[in-house]
């Protein structure tokens, strides 16, 4: 099967958003700061955002409210053409950990991440439905270590299910990862070592302990 061209489906959407002179009110899912940056400075052009940090992941409890106030902050100062809203949830962990019980010990990247994704997703959906957005994604994609695939799949399966567009997106591409690390640098951005939960954190201790 051939490999589709995310960051080439988002340029058509965009180019029609353009077309028609309007600005479209985007739900996007974001998982910290650092992730969002370059999104938001992206997208701007051509959205009014509402950024949902929703991320019942995150551990510990600390980290996960620490990365709400580090949002709040970069969304406070970064200039944006558009308004841009936040929207940040309650620390719902047994969410996630209901969701992935019987795949604790799946290596970082497979199946418990893959069901991690849905569960964030499915409530960005959700909300995107109730409050009428005209579009949902994620900053998910802006890593190197995410699957764009299966993020892009799963938003595609949910717009089906909700009946909102998914915008499709591969952020990584055009190097919107590097972007993203020089406006951490600009903004003195917190940035996390290891992705939220309990399982990467602890991949990323064993990481620094053999290096």
């Amino acid at each position: 099967m051939e490999k589709k061209n995310y960051q080439l489906m988002l340029d058509r959407e965009l180019e029609k958003i353009v077309t028609s002179g309007a600005v479209p009110r985007l739900l996007l899912h974001s998982c910290c700061a650092p992730c969002s940056s370059y999104v938001i400075e992206y997208l701007t052009e051509y959205f009014e955002m509402t950024v949902f940090y929703f991320n019942p992941n995150i551990y510990p409890e600390e980290e996960f409210y620490k990365r709400i106030d580090e949002q709040c902050r970069f969304i406070d100062r970064i200039p944006v053409k558009h308004p841009i809203h936040f929207i940040g949830s309650d620390y719902r962990s047994e969410e996630f950990y209901a969701a992935v019980k019987g795949h604790e010990g799946d290596p970082e990247g497979g199946e418990r991440c893959k069901i991690c994704y849905r569960l964030r997703l499915e409530e960005t959906a959700r909300l995107a439905a109730r409050e009428g957005f005209d579009y949902f994604t994620t900053t998910l994609s802006i890593s190197p270590h995410k699957n764009a695939e299966w993020l892009n799949s799963i938003g595609a399966e949910l717009t089906q299910e909700y009946k909102v567009p998914w915008l499709f997106s591969d952020f990584k591409k055009r190097n919107g990862f590097k972007r993203s690390t020089e406006l951490c640098r600009e903004y003195c951005i917190y940035r996390q070592d290891y992705c939220g939960c309990v399982f990467s954190k602890a991949e990323s201790e064993r990481r620094r302990g053999n290096s």
